[in-house]
């Protein structure tokens, strides 16, 4: 494919999704809106609406196309001991709440929703600048952190669950999207290439509320995004993945607010 027929093919995919962001987010206003559903939720069994619908659309138009794209896996810490020590109920209702709020946050940074796993929440980020695919990528993991602090742990507080943490992984490259069948409207569809795994990867690496990027997602971020990085000093024994045809360890960097 020519880059001027990619760029023209992620200009239209740009304009079908019709997500380009106008104006920072009220965060106050995201906290209390995320307080009020989550209180809902979990007092009176309120369930979200479906978040991944659109996704699931897109996808299917653009079966066996590869596209350049941010992927971010966001991951609660410490879930097996919650699902160990809780009741199956309350797992459930904690882990349903806050996956679709995260979500939620993805949807509102002109991100979707891939899927869901368990506890972790995958998404991906496109748009006609890679540029600002990566700026909202970062600006949503951000986001997640403080919603987390500041939205969801209070309320579980309150309601006798236990605070979450997470980890959240970032990588930018081209992935082919995938249909296992050959029922275009119901066969099981999804992505597969470089980026998804090593943002999987990255992801393991993190902290507890800790964001960590890959460099080709921090060589496209906004300087005063870039400010706020910094690189994280791995070993081979910890860390393997590489540059395709270089020798070179590929460099993950911590973002911090």
């Amino acid at each position: 494919m020519s880059d001027e027929t990619e760029k023209n093919q992620l200009d239209m995919i740009g304009m079908m999704l019709g997500k380009h962001i106008n104006g920072a987010l009220d965060m106050d206003t995201m906290v209390i809106k995320t307080q009020e559903r989550l209180m809902n939720s979990l007092e009176r069994g309120i369930e979200y609406d479906g978040t991944v619908e659109e996704s699931d659309n897109f996808l299917r138009e653009h079966v066996w196309k590869k596209l350049p794209m941010v992927v971010m896996y966001v991951d609660i810490v410490g879930s097996t001991q919650m699902v160990l020590s809780l009741p199956e109920e309350k797992v459930a209702m904690l882990f349903s709440s806050f996956t679709q709020e995260m979500a939620i946050l993805i949807e509102q940074n002109a991100g979707m929703v891939l899927k869901f796993v368990g506890d972790a929440v995958i998404g991906y980020f496109i748009d006609a600048s890679n540029l600002l695919a990566s700026d909202n990528a970062v600006t949503c993991a951000q986001s997640m952190i403080r919603i987390i602090n500041e939205g969801i742990n209070p309320v579980l507080a309150k309601s006798d669950y236990p605070e979450l943490t997470v980890k959240i992984g970032i990588d930018f490259g081209k992935n082919m999207i995938i249909r296992y069948g050959s029922d275009k409207k119901t066969s099981h569809v999804d992505l597969l290439g470089p980026s998804m795994n090593v943002a999987s990867k990255i992801q393991g690496l993190a902290k507890p509320q800790q964001i960590l990027i890959g460099e080709d997602v921090y060589n496209k971020i906004h300087p005063t995004l870039q400010k706020k990085c910094k690189q994280e000093i791995l070993s081979e024994a910890k860390w393997k993945y590489r540059y395709r045809n270089s020798d070179k360890l590929y460099p993950i960097y911590h973002y911090a607010d």
